[in-house]
């Protein structure tokens, strides 16, 4: 929308020349002609929302969902929507609507899922702030990739409403939106701005202390079959961020070793797929994928996708496959369940009020296009923390040996995400934040 965007600066720069004093505006104001990107999951009114799938293609945004209209009012301009996987259920972003999006510091990388489009368009420095969703890493793994800030605020903060697909059912509890981008300090006024008056229950003006802080440390989640190891340069990295605390802090950072954290993907897939407490059933995928129509049948999508006459995608047809596989063991996820509850308490109780435990992003920097289809459980790392609704922000700790971005996660306790945004901005200090694509 860019010929609305210019419109609407023109607008900006005239009420800065004939309004009253700067101090009234920006507490009025506070983004006020701030360039902004949203998800394409998200309504942004006269732009497409079809979250990537093909029967959605004609669907024109007829409102602002609502974190939407509360940045506009903030004054921030938006400038288009960023692509993202089908239906938002995959850690490469790419369909068949749009086609793939590249990573900027290496375009045979992925940009990560869901909101791809989003990592990828502010470390290429196309906009400034941007919109996404999370419900098993969605903005924290393309922050990574693309080593830029995002934050998954505690869970019920932030509104989900207006984006499609949204959250039915046990899963309004995991799905989160946040903002994304290059700068930490960024994070905390676009949050102030997208809960509203629900911030009220986040501690945001509240001074951290760094050295009262009671830092935790897991290198990797026990050595999951289902994952991938963690890579040595996003080990080494870590261990630098936990050097740097103790020696500038004089903190003890603890090393601890969570047990339940080794079975992230199973205890995530199970608690996704449970009743709620009215004994509501999760939504199906495979419903989503027939947009209100018919359901569509992976098996035999599966075999149109062979013959190239699927509309979807093979990671959206396998996620269908996978949800079929996960009914035939009800009793097994029960156990899973109980153990995710038992793994929030433990966590709650781990982090208390003063907690920020430092865990890797993602096993691996970012991945070459189509691999993740071969290791499709290494999002296990982001998604354990939707399902325990914790707060987390991903933190860029500058670039590999072959010019990808390093991170980490910072995880607090519930409602401490005033924690994890300092720490952040601490670190964004220490190690350089986002680096210029193409810089070195």
């Amino acid at each position: 929308r860019f010929e609305e965007a210019l419109q609407e600066a023109r607008q900006v720069d005239k009420l800065l020349s004939e309004g009253p004093g700067d101090d009234c505006l920006e507490e009025k104001f506070p983004l006020l002609g701030v360039p902004i990107t949203v998800k394409e999951a998200f309504s942004l009114h006269g732009m497409p929302n079809t979250s990537g799938l093909v029967n959605r293609h004609n669907v024109i945004a007829t409102s602002d969902a609502t974190v939407v209209s509360r940045l506009k009012l903030a004054g921030a301009i938006p400038l288009g929507v960023t692509n993202c996987s089908e239906l938002c259920m995959w850690y490469e972003s790419s369909n068949r609507v749009y086609g793939r999006t590249n990573n900027p510091y290496d375009l045979q990388r992925i940009a990560g899922g869901s909101s791809g489009g989003e990592g990828s368009v502010l470390a290429a420095a196309c906009s400034v702030i941007g919109v996404g969703s999370d419900i098993g890493g969605s903005i924290r793994m393309p922050a990574f990739f693309n080593g830029v800030f995002g934050h998954k605020p505690t869970t019920g903060v932030v509104p989900n409403d207006g984006q499609f697909p949204n959250a039915r059912g046990v899963r309004t509890s995991f799905l989160c939106t946040g903002p994304m981008c290059r700068y930490a300090e960024d994070l905390e006024l676009m949050l102030k701005v997208m809960a509203g008056p629900g911030v009220n229950r986040l501690k945001l003006n509240e001074k951290v202390s760094l050295e009262k802080v009671k830092f935790y440390c897991m290198d990797h989640d026990g050595g999951s079959v289902f994952v991938s190891p963690v890579d040595k340069e996003l080990l080494q990295a870590q261990k630098k961020v936990v050097e740097h605390l103790e020696s500038e802090l004089g903190v003890q950072v603890q090393r601890v070793a969570i047990h339940k954290m080794k079975y992230s993907f199973q205890i995530w897939s199970a608690m996704m797929s449970s009743k709620d407490s009215d004994g509501q059933e999760a939504q199906l995928f495979t419903d989503l994928l027939g947009d209100h129509g018919k359901p569509v049948w992976p098996l035999w999508e599966l075999m149109k996708w062979l013959v190239g006459m699927s509309s979807h995608t093979l990671p959206a047809i396998a996620l269908g496959l996978t949800e079929k596989l996960m009914k035939l063991n009800p009793g097994g996820n029960a156990k899973l369940v109980s153990m995710g509850k038992s793994l929030q308490e433990e966590m709650e109780a781990l982090l208390g009020p003063d907690g920020v435990l430092l865990y890797p992003s993602h096993p691996t920097v970012a991945p070459r296009h189509h691999s993740p289809i071969c290791m499709p459980f290494n999002f296990a790392y982001t998604a354990i923390f939707n399902v325990l609704g914790l707060p987390v922000t991903q933190c860029p700790l500058g670039l590999s040996s072959e010019g990808l971005p390093l991170g980490i996660q910072l995880v607090a306790a519930s409602y401490n995400d005033h924690l994890t945004l300092a720490v952040a901005r601490y670190l964004e200090k220490a190690f350089g934040g986002w680096v210029l694509p193409g810089k070195v």
